[in-house]
């Protein structure tokens, strides 16, 4: 009997000390490993010019990472928010803050994942600093073709980049020709006249190319002089020059300024472009206008994220949600996330293998897909991505105070919209 109870009992230490010994193994790799404990945050740094243009993307991204911490946060972890002013939307744009900004919130803020918004050289200087540092990075306000060619060209080192808040150079030019062709379905108007300001110059040859392709006629395409206070004489050449549709390319206040002149002078012109106007603040003189726009700026339910977004914004800031702050939202709401719970981590080769897969409804796309390049996949009339499903450039017309879709013609038709025409004289009138 003792000698069997001794095996017993030896038996008993012998599973203890396997057990201990298992458990102290597996403390000594999770110590040994540099893993951070699954309670940690994970930290999304945000690089933009906190005080400049676009300056409010960083509230996009607290908003979104509140909401998600709310649901439970990511694989048991919350979002934390951490941001460095990079003063890339400020002359004289010094990119050496630029290289501080970004490299500071990787080396000293320790983020998991970057945003950035800036334009050329900045962005291509965050590219090669996120592939320095092999750290995901999402770009929101850039347009260029080369930060998502290096994808393709040199996928090892820079495969780290993805963009989500705005289409490629190509893609925007081929939108604008193809939403002035819907534009001439509806008024037979071929004669085109672009004012836009300087920032814009660099593209409008590539735009006006992408025109003539529709078998448009340019006949006037003048960029505006510094601080443009009276546009009168621009109308009054455009007019001259016997253009039908003007294709304004004007942001920030002039454009409700241009918006105005346009209202006054009655111009026998139709506007379609890219100039944004408020109803109240120009006393409902933006009416007609037709502006390029995103479903979420003007408040049209694209999605089902489109509405709970901007009353929560609205709710949390005072101020309505607009442009890239839309598109810094949809990466740390519903990209990010999605991404990380079907890696299961967020090591960052599992991570971007996961966001070459997304497929997920946010507010700017029914479904926002990466494409090998990591450039935004855009919708396609007469392709198999419907135009209406994936990420678009929508056009929204004024129309008794509310902003109704008239391009994609898909989204104008699925909301029984049409366009109207100006109550004054003008070449309109000799349509049947």
């Amino acid at each position: 009997m003792d000698s069997k109870a001794l095996t017993k009992i030896q038996s008993i230490i012998l599973v203890a000390v396997i057990v201990l010994a298992a458990v102290g193994g597996g403390l000594a790799y999770i110590l040994l490993s540099g893993e951070e404990p699954t309670s940690d945050p994970i930290k999304i740094g945000v690089c933009v010019d906190l005080d400049g243009l676009w300056g409010n993307i960083w509230k996009g991204a607290v908003l979104a990472a509140e909401q998600v911490n709310s649901e439970g946060g990511v694989l048991g972890r919350n979002f934390t928010i951490v941001a460095q002013d990079d003063d890339s939307y400020t002359a004289p744009f010094d990119s050496n803050i630029a290289v501080s900004a970004m490299t500071k919130l990787i080396t000293v803020d320790k983020a998991d994942f970057i945003i950035a918004s800036a334009v050329l050289p900045s962005s291509t200087i965050y590219q090669e600093i996120a592939a320095e540092h092999k750290k995901i990075l999402f770009l929101v306000g850039t347009a260029e073709e080369e930060l998502t060619q290096h994808v393709l060209d040199n996928y090892s080192r820079y495969k780290y980049f993805f963009r989500t808040g705005l289409g490629n150079e190509t893609a925007m030019h081929m939108g604008i020709a193809d939403s002035l062709a819907l534009c001439r379905e509806f008024t037979g108007f071929n004669k085109v006249a672009f004012i836009y300001q300087a920032g814009f110059s660099a593209m409008v040859p590539s735009i006006i190319d992408a025109v003539d392709d529709y078998g448009f006629e340019v006949v006037y395409d003048e960029s505006l002089s510094g601080q443009v206070l009276d546009y009168s004489s621009y109308f009054a050449r455009a007019e001259a020059a016997g253009a039908e549709i003007l294709y304004p390319m004007i942001l920030g206040l002039g454009g409700m300024d241009f918006i105005k002149e346009y209202y006054n002078r009655q111009s026998p012109m139709v506007m379609w472009g890219v100039c944004y106007g408020d109803w109240e603040e120009s006393g409902g003189k933006c009416e007609y206008t037709t502006s390029q726009g995103s479903p979420v700026d003007v408040g049209y339910p694209l999605t089902s994220k489109v509405l709970p977004t901007r009353e929560a914004y609205f709710e949390r800031w005072g101020e309505e949600i607009e442009g890239f702050v839309v598109a810094a939202y949809d990466t740390v709401r519903f990209i990010l996330p999605d991404a990380i719970e079907r890696a299961g981590t967020i090591e960052t080769e599992a991570v971007i293998k996961a966001l070459e897969e997304t497929d997920v409804e946010t507010c700017l796309a029914r479904r926002f897909v990466f494409t090998s390049s990591h450039d935004i996949m855009v919708g396609e009339a007469d392709s198999n991505r419907p135009t209406e499903d994936y990420f678009l450039m929508a056009m929204f017309q004024w129309q008794d105070g509310v902003q109704v879709p008239v391009y994609p013609i898909e989204l104008m038709e699925e909301a029984g919209t049409s366009y109207t025409f100006p109550d004054w004289s003008g070449p309109w009138d000799d349509l049947d």
